[in-house]
C-alpha cells in the first residue's frame, strides 16, 4: 500500500472487496486532507497569523491559550483549526457539538473530566441549552462550576474546581450567541469565503495525497465552481477522482474535458449551483416572471422545507448576484435571467424595489 507524507497508507481503493476495509480507506482519505499546523492550513492568513501569536504566546508563558470563537459558514476550516490549536500546544483535544450537550449535567460531565490543558472543541455551540450556557459562564472565567446536590429546600450548591482548559467554540450564527458567552472568549474569528486561487492551492494538496495526477487548467476548472468553500472542492475532487478512475481505466489522471463531465454528471454547473439551487432560480424566473416571491411560497413549489431555502441555498445565490431579498419577496437579478439563457428584465434593481 501507498503511504501519504502524513503517514497515512492511501491504497488502491479499486481493489478493495471488503466494504468495512474500503470504509475504513475513506475515513482514512478524509484525514488525510485535514491540514495537521498553521503552516500547511491554506488560505485565512489573518486568522492564522493571529492564531499563531495567541499560541506562541501562551508556550512562551507556559499556560493555557485563550478561549477561542471561530465564526464563519459551513465548510471553511473551523473544525480542522480545532484541530491545529491541539496539535500545535501539543495538547489532548475532546470534540462535542451544541445539540448533544442539552442538559447542564451534560456539559458537566464534560468539564469535569478534562485534563490539565486539554482543548474542548463544541462544534455549533450556539445550540447549546441554555443552562449549560449559563454554567459555561462561570467555567470560562474562573475554571469552576457550581453543582446543585439535592432538591428543594434542601438543595446546596457545591463548588467543583475544574482543570485549566482551553475553550474553542465554533459557530455559523455568531449573532445567535448571548453576549455574556460571546464576551467571554479571549479571541474571535471570522472565517471568510476563499478566492479561487486559494481553492487551487487546497485541490493541489488534496490531489497530491489522493495520489491524482491533474493539470493546472483542471484544478482552476473545479476551484471556480466550489462556492468559495474547501469542504466542497474536496467534495468535488474526490468525484473527479472517481469519474478518472472509472472512466480513466484506472490510470489515476484528470484533465479539463473530465472534470467538466464529472461535474456535468453530478449536477454542478460553471457558477457552482447544484440541482436545488438551479431548481429555485428556474422556479422563480419562470413560474413568477422573476419575483417577488415570498419564501414560504417558494419552498412549496419546489418541494423543500423552507428553512432549507432560507439557510442553505439562498446565501450563496445572493453572494454571487443571481436573487435579491427585497421586503416583498425574492427576485431575480438581471444576471441570473442572463445565466439562464432566458429573456427577462435588463435593467437593474432600483432603490423603489428593494
Amino acid at each position: 500500500m501507498s503511504t501519504s507524507e502524513n503517514g497515512i497508507d492511501l491504497g488502491d481503493i479499486v481493489e478493495l472487496t471488503n466494504p468495512a476495509l474500503e470504509s475504513d480507506v475513506e475515513l482514512a482519505f478524509e484525514g488525510a486532507l485535514r491540514p495537521r499546523s498553521l503552516g500547511e492550513f491554506v488560505g485565512q492568513s489573518k486568522v492564522r497569523g493571529q492564531l499563531q501569536l495567541l499560541l506562541t504566546a501562551a508556550t512562551m508563558q507556559q499556560r493555557t491559550p485563550d478561549h477561542i470563537l471561530l465564526a464563519g459558514p459551513p465548510g471553511l476550516g473551523k473544525t480542522t483549526l480545532a484541530m491545529i490549536v491541539a496539535h500545535e500546544g501539543d495538547r489532548p483535544l475532546r470534540m462535542s457539538s451544541g445539540p448533544a450537550i442539552q442538559h447542564a449535567g451534560d456539559l458537566a460531565a464534560v468539564l469535569s473530566s478534562l485534563v490539565p490543558g486539554e482543548v474542548l472543541f463544541i462544534d455549533e455551540i450556539h445550540r447549546m441549552a441554555r443552562s449549560a450556557e449559563e454554567m459555561l459562564y462561570l467555567a470560562m472565567e474562573d475554571f469552576r462550576i457550581d453543582i446543585m446536590v439535592g432538591k428543594g429546600a434542601g438543595a446546596t450548591s457545591v463548588p467543583l474546581d475544574l482543570a485549566p482548559f482551553t475553550l474553542v467554540g465554533a459557530t455559523t450564527r455568531s449573532g445567535l450567541l448571548p453576549n455574556p458567552l460571546r464576551d467571554r472568549f479571549g479571541f474571535t474569528a471570522h472565517l471568510e469565503f476563499y478566492d479561487e486561487a486559494e481553492l487551487e492551492q487546497v485541490l493541489a494538496r488534496a490531489a497530491q495525497l489522493l495520489e491524482l495526477t491533474i493539470d493546472r487548467e483542471a484544478l482552476a476548472e473545479i476551484a471556480g465552481r466550489c462556492r468559495g468553500t474547501p469542504r466542497i472542492a474536496n467534495r468535488l475532487l474526490r468525484r473527479v477522482r472517481d469519474y478518472a478512475l472509472v472512466h480513466g481505466g484506472g490510470a489515476g489522471g484528470a484533465d479539463v474535458h473530465s472534470v467538466m463531465a464529472a461535474l456535468e454528471l453530478y449536477d454542478v454547473d460553471a457558477l457552482g449551483l447544484d440541482r436545488l439551487d438551479r431548481a429555485v432560480m428556474e422556479t422563480i424566473l419562470t413560474r413568477f416572471g422573476g419575483g417577488p416571491v415570498g419564501l414560504n411560497t417558494l419552498a412549496v413549489s419546489v418541494g423543500e422545507e423552507s428553512e432549507t431555502i432560507e439557510a442553505v441555498v439562498e446565501p450563496f445565490l445572493v453572494r454571487i448576484g443571481l436573487l435579491t431579498r427585497t421586503p416583498r419577496g425574492r427576485v431575480a437579478t438581471p444576471q441570473a435571467w442572463r445565466h439562464f439563457g432566458l429573456s427577462g428584465p435588463e435593467a437593474a434593481l432600483t432603490l423603489d424595489d428593494l
